[in-house]
């Protein structure tokens, strides 16, 4: 059952990127859709998590979920969603896979974290990968918007890191359940992203009522936000935190396969190229993790 719910994960959280290209192009502005989308998914498992009696509405107030939803929510998908105008959902996935780098990348120069040499090896090897994936586009065709769609991509990245990084060091302020304190930071993120479209978009009711734009936001709402990450917290408790976050190097392959394969998506030798670089580098950052999960394993099935 582990497997099959990890399996399972990965193929969601892969084709997010697609159903997000596909909403963004029905005409869905992006940050409404954003803001729609966890908004609604956390307000639905706020309120299932109410009615098994698991929460209280005090927990809304607490502000380390609120900088909590402006990292993981906020600021990681108003810039996904505003670059998937111009990006394809393929490389939008692979450059995502860039946060494990950017966790480093700060907890190294801010939190003063002493980084091993496989993580530190593997963060230049992704930057090169980044570097190989940009870098082609600046000479080749000038492509400014599909240019700055990457960079975005890559800052909302930094806000992952961030976010993440924060979660750790306020873990034991705020006791509730995973699902809780993700459902909550989701609506606040939500929230952020309702402010940023009413300052920013005009939102036309005639593109929502598209069936691509309704599919697009279902598939998001119901199985991206609420499905997605009530399966990654349960593999969370079955097992432990790196192995469910091992999705990062399978969902991106599934994410630039259904993108060519159901969207028409291309992909050039050197976009292969630079993302088979990132690929190898998110893995070499996280390998003293990995490594240590193995070795639990093994030590696990020998006793």
């Amino acid at each position: 059952m582990i497997i099959l719910f990890y399996l399972l994960m990965c193929l969601i959280f892969g084709t997010t990127f697609l159903a997000i290209k596909i909403g963004v192009d029905a005409g869905i502005p992006p940050f409404f859709g954003a803001g729609l989308r966890f908004f609604s998914a956390g307000f639905l498992l706020f309120l299932f998590m109410m009615w098994k009696e698991k929460v209280s509405l005090s927990i809304l107030f607490k502000k380390e979920l609120f900088f909590t939803g402006i990292g993981l929510t906020f600021g990681t998908f108003a810039t996904l969603y505003w670059a998937e105008q111009y990006v394809s959902s393929g490389i939008a996935a692979v450059l995502s896979a860039t946060g494990p780098m950017m966790i480093l990348i700060l907890s190294t120069l801010i939190l003063k974290q002493k980084a091993t040499y496989s993580s530190m090896i593997g963060c230049i090897i992704g930057m090169v990968g980044v570097i190989l994936l940009i870098l082609p586009s600046i000479s080749l065709s000038m492509k400014s918007f599909w240019i700055l769609g990457c960079l975005a991509i890559i800052l909302g990245e930094v806000f992952y890191a961030s976010g993440t990084l924060y979660t750790r060091q306020v873990k034991d302020k705020v006791t509730a359940s995973p699902l809780v304190l993700n459902a909550v930071q989701m609506m606040h993120g939500g929230l952020l992203l309702f402010l940023l479209s009413l300052v920013t978009e005009k939102v036309d009711p005639a593109p929502l009522m598209q069936s691509a734009s309704i599919g697009s936001l279902l598939y998001l709402i119901l199985i991206g936000s609420m499905v997605g990450h009530s399966l990654y917290y349960w593999l969370v408790t079955k097992t432990d935190p790196v192995f469910p976050s091992t999705w990062l190097y399978i969902s991106p392959l599934i994410a630039v396969g259904v993108g060519i394969t159901f969207y028409q998506e291309e992909i050039t030798w050197y976009t292969g190229i630079g993302a088979l670089t990132i690929f190898i580098g998110t893995i070499l950052v996280n390998y003293p993790a990995l490594h240590s999960l193995v070795v639990k394993k093994v030590i696990s099935q020998k006793g």
